[in-house]
């Protein structure tokens, strides 16, 4: 394996500035998002809605192997709310409503909103060269909103780390994938800006750049900045260093998932959560308690037109535009065994969310699916992982 020179060089460049919180100011939300509170639901609605989503999945994901959670809400009430198998196949722990699962990709949402945050708080700017915060950093012309939207053009380190020699049972870091880029300065995938290529290196450099602004590290700025103050009680990010206490996750037939080098950097993944609490979440948006007006806007704008179509990405968010207005803002992700569907419909105020960890496809097409109980969303389009 090839030797990195992490030792000085990474370590000075990660040198946090040490700066004093500012009060949030909190304004109201895009146009797009109610920002007046939503009807309840009466006792007669909410049973139509349960009995509409219940025999949905009993006909469809429930018919299957499906082993993990499930809650859909309305008006943030939720109205379906399941948990199905074990948390543990091998000792047969079973998977409750507290029980917290890898949700992938979809931590790409509050690693965005953590930068964004930051950017509020006049922190730093979207439009910041990375080399601000790594001097060293050998790839010009890359901005941070560049990282958000996925048009940096970098190389994927879940590729390029194993080709370069890294051994697959070594552990890593987020430290070390910078160093990789540093010494090893992998080929990029495309010229920055040029187009969308979705790449989990972005993230996992987002999450250094919190680190380097704001002093803490990544996983106690999340819980402070967002766990905490939302009540998600059930949710954090776990390191290199937790993986003896993390739930297992499984492939299709039941057989546990190894652990590799990949499971160590957070950011683009490593967020552990509960659908009450990802419900939490998406309900702190409706109340503009994430990030002001004008982010939000941002953060749910259209960055990769490159082809048209409904598929687009935001600032760490996916984008489904419809031909008839509707939005859906959502994020899936799979990992491993686990895979994870978590959409907004905001025209309807719906929250669906699965989450799973034995692999099962069929989370995404089951979530997808799910919309047109709601609305009119043409259910032929499919999510993107």
């Amino acid at each position: 394996m090839k030797r990195l020179l992490i030792a000085g060089l990474v370590v000075s460049l990660l040198q946090a500035c040490q700066s004093g919180k500012k009060e949030t100011k909190v304004l109201s939300v895009q146009d797009s998002i109610p920002v007046v509170a939503a009807p309840k639901l009466s006792a007669a609605e909410k049973k139509k809605y349960h009995d509409l989503v219940a025999g949905f999945l009993n006909a469809t994901l429930l018919r299957g192997s499906f082993n993990g959670s499930i809650l859909v809400a309305k008006n943030g009430v939720p109205v379906y709310e399941n948990y199905v198998g074990f948390k543990n196949i091998k000792t047969r722990d079973t998977m409750r409503a507290e029980t917290s699962l890898q949700i992938a990709s979809t931590s790409k949402p509050f690693t965005a909103a953590a930068i964004l945050r930051l950017v509020q708080e006049k922190k730093l700017g979207l439009n910041d060269p990375i080399s601000k915060f790594f001097p060293l950093f050998p790839y010009p012309d890359i901005s941070v909103k560049m990282l958000l939207n996925h048009r940096s053009g970098l190389p994927n380190y879940l590729y390029y780390m194993e080709d370069g020699g890294w051994v697959r049972n070594t552990p890593a870091s987020n430290t070390d994938v910078l160093a990789t880029l540093m010494n090893w300065q992998p080929a990029k995938a495309y010229r920055p800006d040029a187009h969308f290529n979705y790449c989990n290196t972005n993230y996992v450099l987002l999450a250094l750049i919190v680190e380097k602004v704001s002093g803490i590290s990544f996983p106690q700025y999340m819980k402070s900045t967002f766990f905490e103050p939302f009540g998600m009680t059930n949710t954090y990010i776990v390191t290199q260093h937790d993986s003896a206490k993390l739930t297992p996750s499984y492939d299709g037939y039941g057989k546990e998932w190894p652990l590799d080098f990949s499971d160590g950097p957070y950011g683009d993944k490593n967020v552990y959560s509960t659908p009450r609490d990802l419900l939490n979440w998406d309900q702190a948006w409706y109340r503009g308690a994430v990030i002001n007006q004008d982010l939000v806007d941002s953060t749910f704008m259209a960055y990769s037109n490159e082809r048209p179509g409904t598929h687009n990405y935001g600032l760490g968010w996916r984008l489904l535009n419809m031909p008839n207005g509707k939005t859906v803002t959502y994020h899936n992700g799979k990992w491993h065994g686990f895979n994870s569907a978590f959409a907004r419909l905001t025209d309807e105020r719906v929250t669906i969310i699965i989450l799973s960890n034995k692999f099962n496809r069929n989370v995404y097409f089951t979530a997808r699916k799910m919309y047109d109980l709601f609305g009119n969303y043409g259910g032929k389009h499919e999510e993107q992982e």
